[in-house]
């Protein structure tokens, strides 16, 4: 005789993908995520932060060849967010350390992407066609919604500080948005899979597909939580990132564990 089945509105209630389990969550959960993936920063200390730094870095070399090219630099901003999935991964492997109670070590994380590295690959490449349609349609937004030519970066800041090119601003976040919106989707979980299950990766992708289906609202959640992350250490001049970023590495890391059935 089968198990019987739980409510689908019960607490934790696994639904079956045919490659996995997703799991509910609360909405307030991914709090609890940034919560332990502060908790793991403590712990790892060393290791976590080489990986803050290296993110510092790439956002200090992004802004330095597309400095002059502000409207560039937006996108490869955007571009730095979306790939950020994959730039953490030693972060996850730092955290499933840590979970099997054993010592943080930075070097076996180095080259943790090995264990799965051809669907990592081509989650990669779709990650990077993306960021290249992408830096294609921010320009196009600029050239069509400025007709007298892309503006200096001194006339852009204070038009947009003056409320001037309103459109502008509504597309440009409009497009953004959707780009955001389908990479989030499709990488909620699609990384820690390929890293810690072996799945491949449109499989994956699925999944994270039904995890946000699932859980819209602590998806919205979880996914504001990684903006203010992100917001912080750009704000700061990329010296934030040190920190932030490997607060929301581990913390995705822990949002994989509560959204997906361990034994699945």
């Amino acid at each position: 005789m089968s198990e019987p089945i739980p409510p689908a509105n019960g607490p934790g209630f696994a639904q079956s993908t045919g490659f996995s389990a997703i799991r509910t969550v609360g909405s307030l959960t991914p709090f609890i995520w940034v919560k332990k993936g502060f908790a793991d920063l403590i712990v790892c200390q060393f290791a976590s932060l080489f990986y803050g730094v290296a993110f510092a870095l790439m956002g200090w070399t992004v802004a330095f060849f597309y400095g002059a090219a502000y409207w560039l630099t937006l996108a490869a901003m955007g571009a730095f967010m979306l790939a950020g999935p994959i730039m953490a991964i030693g972060l996850y492997a730092l955290s499933r350390q840590r979970e099997r109670g054993e010592e943080p070590h930075l070097r076996p994380t180095l080259s943790c992407w090995r264990g799965n590295m051809s669907n990592l690959g081509l989650f990669a490449l779709v990650v990077g066609v993306v960021m290249l349609i992408w830096a294609r349609a921010s320009m196009v937004v600029f050239a069509v919604l400025y007709d007298t030519g892309l503006p200096s970066a001194e006339n852009f800041i204070s038009e947009l500080l003056a409320f001037k090119y309103v459109e502008f601003v509504v597309t440009y976040l409009a497009v953004g948005g959707i780009f955001a919106c389908f990479i989030f989707a499709t990488s909620v979980v699609a990384v820690p899979l390929m890293f810690d299950k072996g799945k491949d990766a449109v499989s994956s992708m699925l999944i994270s597909l039904g995890v946000v289906a699932r859980n819209p609202l602590a998806m919205a959640v979880w996914a504001g939580l990684l903006v203010f992350l992100v917001a912080v250490g750009f704000a700061t001049g990329f010296l934030g990132l040190i920190y932030t970023a490997p607060i929301a590495g581990h913390a995705t890391w822990h949002a994989y564990r509560d959204l997906i059935d361990k034994d699945s």
